[in-house]
């Protein structure tokens, strides 16, 4: 069963990418549930917030994703891989705009019920960890990439190998260090 929905949303995201209106209606739902898993796992590290919740970061997710024609679906990895980078420069984005709105500008906060970024306590934070990942991906790129999916995405090792098409080894190596040029880099400053 697992494996048939696996092979349908790689199916799904070929025939879309194709231009089929159809194929990329009936991707939604399948891919959906997942979308919401890592949105709430690029938001678990914040439980008080004011102005974004998981709902609203898939959705602008997927008008984000969906509508760039540029980007070629290898399968269904790649693409919650590229899901969750864009989450990260949803995040990002909406950091930078907490940040210049603190420094004069009006918001207006949105409040809903769902599980919450604290942009107004960690945008610094936030884009912080963004320019370091930046600068991690310039020395290395595909340890960068862990640490995306690893902080942003909330996916675990066997997912970014998979992802990643590296062991699960590789992967562990890659992480253990990131996590120290981070600490190293983090210390620095």
């Amino acid at each position: 069963m697992l494996l048939e929905k696996i092979g349908e949303i790689t199916r799904l995201l070929a025939k879309a990418q194709n231009g089929d209106k159809a194929a990329l209606d009936s991707l939604y739902p399948h891919v959906y549930g997942q979308l919401k898993d890592i949105a709430r796992k690029h938001l678990a590290f914040e439980r008080n917030a004011q102005t974004l919740q998981k709902t609203a970061l898939v959705h602008e997710l997927y008008l984000k994703m969906l509508g760039n024609a540029e980007v070629e679906w290898q399968n269904r990895a790649h693409f919650y891989s590229i899901a969750s980078r864009c989450m990260r420069q949803i995040l990002v984005d909406y950091a930078r705009k907490k940040v210049a709105l603190r420094r004069g500008g009006k918001m207006r906060p949105i409040t809903l019920d769902e599980e919450k970024l604290d942009l107004e306590e960690h945008s610094e934070e936030i884009i912080e960890m963004n320019e370091l990942i930046n600068k991690l991906s310039e020395i290395d790129s595909r340890r960068g990439q862990v640490v995306e999916m690893r902080f942003f995405g909330g996916m675990s090792i066997p997912e970014i190998s998979v992802a990643l098409g590296v062991t699960s080894r590789t992967v562990d190596r890659d992480w253990a260090k990131a996590k120290l040029w981070l600490y190293n880099e983090l210390k620095a400053s």
